[in-house]
């Protein structure tokens, strides 16, 4: 998961902005200050002063400064002299103007940047036990007035008044002919959309860490689960991270012994967790041992009462949606947080999200994948067969014999820092250049399941945050590490290479998830255990292919459960999980039930992502199709150049990139016909 891109879409999603007391009720709307015919005279005597070139600039900053112009700033004779006094008129003074805002913006997005990941590290970075006072200023959001200020001091004014906002629709249209400068004027535009109060800056900060520090702390001690027959079945120092944790767990014991047991557990681990039937001397302690599948709690080897988690789970997503909903009414372009996560975010419409996903899961294509994979497994599909592993393959090395050699290899954060240069190289990066990359990346050992953080000004450090036990990196810790890796290399090169700071990074977090996944397929290869499979390419394809119907269906449960939100805005925590259990159920019983067997499995609500990262798990199988698409692009040409080609894009809305990268838009096409290809290759 790439953290810095997170905090930067969200910044969009709660479309940024500050100044007011009073937060308004949900239907309610700001009333404007600067009324019609104020706008009309302004854009007048400005046309007329200045041409009919200037027309659609004058017409539309104007428009944008009234709307967000309130009685504190000045009267309306003050909103006039200001309009006519700071309108840039001439192509060079307007590039001067967007040189000094760009210089300065870049100053502060960096260092508050820098601030809250460094006021962050007591609760995402080993250590002490987490107190009071590192929620407090680790919730603490110190950017939280800057934009109040810029209003105040008129600085946003100046900027809307001469950079025009365009709607994801007019990119769309217009974007295609602009040239680098005019998307970077663009992206501009994009900063000022909305006032939103301070105060609700601040609770969307509070209530994000709560719900990331919530899932950070949710562990299960695995060796403490037990059997009906009293066997304890896994390693006894095993701590594993809901879901991340443990769905590898479960992928994992495709092969060895005892591993649907195993398999099965977990998944009843899993349930619980949904349903909130788990008992709470589970979660994070190893005070207890547990039978999941009875859902028995025993202490020195008696049974004992278990307290069930009082719905804590949902009471988190429910605050996200509250303190996301808050910001409504300050939206007048996106007025939900539903478009803002889309449109604004992804800059992909939601429903045409939906609708590829749904086109996937419906396909038939996906009942000869399962079919082939009940054959390869030599059993009937179960539900938790979702997460089926055997597409990925380790040259026959087990499990063990890889975390052995990664253990060794990498027996502390600095270790694997101090190797990503060497990785680079593998990758196809000049010695050079992997040096400069890797010299702006730090590796820090999480709490969590880990992150990538990425810098917000040239020349500062990533940051690579990854789990490592007392033993060393297991293999799957270093796998989750190459997937950070991938997301900090995009980082460091679309922050450092990329002609304009307001076009650095990626379009959305689906583009950085590719490259995460490109670098990940590649674990086993930069350990010098490359795959010489001949079967390789088309196993890659179904492991995409499978990763997506996968993925897919959670994302359409989260978009279910956030349209019923908004639907039903005064629900309970227990009635929220009612829904999302619902939600899940039913897109189970419409995709997969048919598929893997089962009916009613709420398994499609376990991920964590739901709860921590509001409406993000859309981003996961956009990235699938895109990783494929892009490496199809890249086959038989150096990654690092081809790299470099598309990736030093920068910010240009989703498709126009993909055009420019691969040569047509997102598409699920690609992953499908491979998918065939693969079947009867394979076949």
């Amino acid at each position: 998961m790439r953290k810095s891109i997170i905090i930067m879409t969200m910044a969009t999603l709660i479309a940024v902005g500050g100044c007011g007391k009073k937060q308004p009720a949900a239907t309610e709307t700001v009333k404007l200050f600067i009324e019609n015919p104020t706008v009309e005279k302004v854009t007048k005597a400005l046309t007329d002063s200045l041409g009919e070139s200037a027309r659609f600039r004058i017409e539309r900053g104007v428009g944008q400064v009234a709307a967000l112009w309130r009685e504190s700033d000045g009267t309306a004779a003050d909103f006039e002299k200001f309009c006519k006094e700071n309108f840039v008129a001439s192509d060079s003074a307007l590039k001067t103007l967007y040189s000094k805002l760009e210089r300065n913006f870049e100053i502060f997005r960096g260092y508050f940047n820098k601030m809250d990941l460094l006021l962050k590290e007591p609760i995402q970075i080993t250590g002490p036990e987490i107190e009071p006072v590192d929620m407090m200023f680790g919730s603490y959001d110190a950017s939280a007035h800057l934009d109040d200020d810029f209003f105040n001091n008129k600085i946003a004014f100046l900027t809307v008044l001469n950079f025009p906002y365009y709607s994801l629709k007019e990119k769309t249209e217009k974007g295609e002919t602009w040239s680098r400068l005019e998307w970077a004027y663009a992206r501009m535009g994009d900063l000022f959309t909305s006032r939103i109060p301070a105060d609700i800056n601040l609770r969307v900060s509070q209530t994000l860490t709560e719900a990331d520090a919530y899932i950070s702390d949710y562990n299960i001690y695995m060796g403490k689960l037990m059997t009906a027959d009293g066997q304890f079945p896994f390693p006894a120092d095993m701590k594993l991270i809901t879901h991340w944790g443990l769905r590898d767990e479960l992928k994992s014991n495709y092969a060895g012994e005892k591993g649907i047991e195993k398999q099965r557990m977990i998944y009843s681990v899993m349930k619980h967790i949904i349903d909130q039937s788990i008992p709470q001397q589970v979660i994070n302690k190893d005070e207890y041992a547990w039978n999941p599948v009875d859902n028995k709690i025993f202490k020195d080897g008696k049974e004992v009462s278990a307290t069930p988690e009082p719905d804590k789970r949902y009471e988190v997503l429910l605050g996200n949606f509250h303190v996301m909903k808050s910001v409504d009414a300050y939206s007048p372009n996106l007025p939900t947080f539903i478009q803002r996560a889309f449109e604004g975010g992804m800059e992909i419409p939601q429903e045409d999200v939906e609708r590829l996903f749904t086109e996937f899961v419906s396909s038939p294509k996906v009942k000869e994948v399962a079919a082939y994979i009940s054959q390869q497994l030599g059993r009937p599909l179960e539900p938790f067969d979702i997460w089926y592993n055997g597409f990925k393959s380790r040259g026959g090395v087990p499990e063990e014999q890889l975390t052995a050699i990664t253990s060794k290899k990498y027996p502390n954060p600095k270790a694997f820092e101090a190797d990503l240069s060497n990785i680079l190289v593998k990758l196809g990066w000049t010695k050079e250049k992997a040096v400069a990359i890797t010299s702006l990346i730090k590796v820090d050992p999480a709490r969590g399941s880990g992150h990538a953080w990425g810098a917000e000004m040239r020349n500062d450090f990533a940051h690579l945050r990854t789990r490592i036990n007392e033993k060393g990196m297991d293999y799957k810790g270093y796998n989750i590490a190459v997937h950070e890796f991938g997301h900090n290399v995009e980082q460091t090169v679309t922050m450092n290479d990329v002609d304009y700071f307001m076009l650095q990074g990626v379009p959305n977090t689906s583009f950085t998830e590719a490259v995460a996944f490109l670098f990940q397929k590649r674990d086993l290869e930069l350990l010098g255990m490359p795959n010489a499979d001949p079967k390789k390419d088309y196993m890659m394809a179904l492991d995409n292919f499978w990763s997506c119907y996968e993925i897919m269906g959670v994302s359409l449960v989260d978009m279910k459960v956030w349209k019923w939100m908004y639907e039903n805005p005064e629900a309970t925590p227990a009635q929220l999980k009612e829904a999302v259990i619902s939600a899940a159920k039913e897109v189970w019983n419409k995709y997969y039930a048919g598929i893997m067997g089962g009916k009613d499995e709420p398994i499609l609500a376990i991920y964590s992502h739901m709860i921590d990262n509001p409406l993000y798990l859309s981003n996961y199988p956009m990235g699938h199709l895109i990783e494929f698409q892009v490496e199809q692009q890249v086959k038989g040409k150096p990654l690092a150049a081809e790299f470099d080609r598309m990736y030093t894009q920068g910010r240009l809305i989703p498709q126009q990139w993909m055009k420019g990268a691969v040569g047509r838009e997102i598409s699920i096409e690609p992953t499908l016909n491979a998918a065939t290809e693969a079947l009867k290759a394979l076949k």
